[in-house]
């Protein structure tokens, strides 16, 4: 068996056409910048199928990354509540809940040593080799347990159907 693989033995819920797929988030987390001042952290977020999502990140210490990820998607309430989850060429693991209902994403990054270390390495676009080598090489550094955890919660700003501004991707393309 290769790696990485995700294995999800609760059924796509039914619901996932209506309120999920294709649909794009652009959203803010409220945080702190490592000077301790206030600042917003702008994300893009896009649900492309069944099995990835692609996104930028606008603001924040990963400012000026753009990718595209296979996920997993679960159904916690049909119409209300969706998670979503991947892990990335740099080693990081995100995990998303998405409320429908309150128009929030509550998320926990957990980001590699490498990648939150090296935010200036991990920044470009996964469709340039050479950016996607680099980031494969931030997850090499430290070991699993080196991470750092970040607990946030993002206001969305807006929701539309399809890509917006984000290059779309091939449905089975690659991702490791």
């Amino acid at each position: 068996m290769s790696l990485p693989r995700y294995r999800t033995d609760t059924p796509l819920h039914s619901s996932f056409d209506r309120d999920i797929r294709d649909t794009h988030l652009i959203y803010d987390y409220d945080a702190v910048n490592n000077t301790g001042d206030r600042e917003k952290w702008r994300y893009e977020l896009w649900f492309f199928s069944h099995d990835r999502v692609v996104y930028r990140v606008h603001g924040g210490p990963m400012a000026g990354r753009s990718n595209y990820q296979t996920a997993a998607y679960q159904c916690i309430r049909p119409g209300e509540l969706w998670q979503i989850n991947w892990l990335e060429e740099t080693g990081t693991v995100v995990s998303l809940v998405y409320d429908l209902t309150e128009s929030r994403i509550s998320g926990l990054l957990c980001f590699s040593q490498g990648h939150w270390e090296n935010a200036k390495d991990a920044k470009g676009d996964k469709r340039n080799s050479e950016d996607f080598e680099r980031w494969r090489n931030l997850a090499a550094q430290g070991k699993q347990t080196d991470r750092f955890m970040l607990t946030e919660q993002a206001q969305i700003l807006q929701k539309f159907k399809g890509q917006g501004d984000l290059v779309s991707i091939l449905p089975d393309a690659f991702t490791f």
